[in-house]
């Protein structure tokens, strides 16, 4: 590996992640009020965060440009690098992408190995989550994560998340909509990594059962609420039944687990 990439991505890291700063708070523990106009829940105050805390990934930080802490950061690294590596042909793609860290970091680390022949597709509402629907889905949570406003970030400001690094260009396409409509028909021809956040079991079913048949042989699908969530894990389980896949499921420490086609 160059010494030079190597550098930009382990800064590229500690950005997103907001690693090199001990200013943010937790949104996800804070006081929460329920706007009278959105019905969503507004952050009225948030609670000191540890360091710790935020490297793992274990909380919604006011400041970082992803919550998923540096773990579930490396072991993306790790998996485009192999891709790249092994020159497993495809696209990278996150489903569910808040302020858009991770995707940035994806985007990041192509850049950084001089890679212009792959597209990094960002895919979100951009309005937070979708509610429950536990009529389509009946093992769905109840959890009312729809109702954050936190979790609800717009495309314009991931936009500009990515224009802040230098990361905005034509290697990067936004899918934006709810799973259910964007992900059957989008225009993804093969994709080497999937990269899968979208909490729900809706979400990670709809996700799964639309990009899976892209995935090349030897790429990489990672599930960042593996362990987080139960419904997600639920979906997974159901994914790989439903597909009779067998191939080992690897967890990420501190959350998220990954497999490979």
């Amino acid at each position: 590996m160059n010494d030079v990439a190597g550098l930009y991505i382990d800064l590229l890291m500690r950005c997103v992640s907001n690693a090199v700063y001990d200013d943010d708070m937790d949104m996800m523990r804070g006081q929460m009020a329920v706007d009278d106009q959105t019905g969503r829940y507004v952050l009225l105050e948030a609670v000191p965060a540890t360091m710790e805390e935020k490297y793992l990934g274990h909380i919604w930080p006011t400041r970082a440009h992803t919550m998923v802490g540096i773990p579930r950061l490396q072991n993306l690294r790790e998996c485009i690098e192999t891709v790249l590596k092994e020159r497993i042909a495809g696209d990278l793609i996150e489903t569910g992408v808040w302020r858009g860290g991770a995707s940035i970091f994806m985007r990041g680390v192509l850049k950084a190995y001089g890679v212009t022949d792959r597209t990094v597709w960002v895919a979100d509402s951009f309005e937070g989550l979708p509610p429950p629907d536990p009529v389509r889905y009946p093992k769905e949570t109840l959890a009312d994560f729809y109702r954050h406003e936190a979790l609800a970030v717009s495309l314009d400001e991931v936009r500009t998340n990515f224009a802040r690094y230098g990361l905005l260009d034509d290697q990067v396409r936004f899918l934006k909509g709810w799973f259910r409509d964007t992900l059957p028909a989008a225009p993804v021809e093969r994709l080497a990594i999937a990269r899968l956040d979208g909490d729900l079991y809706e979400s990670t079913m709809v996700a799964l059962r639309a990009l899976y048949p892209k995935v090349s042989p030897g790429g990489f699908v990672i599930i960042d609420d593996y362990n987080v969530v139960d419904v997600c894990n639920e979906a997974v389980h159901d994914f790989l039944e439903e597909h009779g896949i067998t191939g080992p499921l690897t967890a990420i420490p501190q959350g998220g687990a990954f497999w490979r086609k």
